[in-house]
């Protein structure tokens, strides 16, 4: 379970960042749209540092050691 939210963040933030380049490509270059989709990738990105931080300290994954 911990391991599919993981994928599902990660695909949201793959999501975001298609939005913000469509909004940058189109005809009238949508700033707005583009800075709200860039903005949610960073906050996105941020809590999946620390689902993985919370899920290591946890045991819910575990770090390999190379």
């Amino acid at each position: 379970m911990f391991k599919i939210a993981i994928i599902t963040i990660l695909l949201f933030i793959i999501y975001t960042l298609g939005v913000a380049l469509f909004a940058f490509g189109g005809k009238d270059r949508q700033s707005d749209k583009m800075l709200k989709a860039l903005t949610f990738r960073i906050a996105l990105s941020i809590g999946l540092i620390i689902v993985l931080m919370l899920g290591a300290e946890f045991g819910l994954i575990s770090p390999h050691g190379i």
